[in-house]
């Protein structure tokens, strides 16, 4: 089923499966990032460290939730672009070896003024495998509106 702005609501929510973070992805996005931080790289100088052990980049986390977001299969035929992201805090840290889910949350919808496309607020919270909220943040989207239809103007 292919999705659409018409097909969006203030107060839909949607829950993504689960990712683990493993070993290789802090390895990985450490050499491609080149941050090294050694909260993220060296086990024995995070183990005494404040968290205990090494913990994934916090911009792992938004890049997985991106990704988990994209699971969901209701935002990629319409996607148009992604218009910002907006106070993302990082609440918890996430060890290597976390289960995280991402809630996405429509918070607002809204047409263009061309009409053709629209705009969702939205919220995404990762949480991890106790269900304790590690990362959220809001990331808008523009997306299509469905083809052939007239949708009226204003908040909707």
């Amino acid at each position: 089923m292919s999705f659409y702005f018409e097909d969006f609501a203030a107060g839909q929510s949607f829950l993504t499966q689960g990712r683990t973070i493993t070993e290789a992805d802090v390895v990985g996005f450490a050499g491609w990032s080149w941050d090294t931080n050694p909260v993220h790289t060296d086990a024995e100088l995070a183990e005494s460290g404040r968290f205990g052990q090494r913990i994934a980049h916090g911009l792992l986390g938004l890049s997985v939730g991106m990704g988990l977001a994209s699971t969901l299969g209701v935002f990629e035929s319409c996607s148009i672009a992604l218009l910002g992201v907006d106070g993302w805090r990082f609440h918890r840290p996430i060890f290597i070896g976390d289960t995280v889910r991402c809630r996405v949350e429509i918070l607002s919808t809204r047409l263009t003024s061309k009409e053709d496309s629209g705009i969702l607020a939205r919220r995404l919270t990762l949480v991890n495998q106790h269900d304790e909220t590690v990362q959220q943040g809001e990331i808008g989207l523009m997306v299509s509106v469905r083809p052939d239809t007239k949708v009226s103007t204003g908040e909707v």
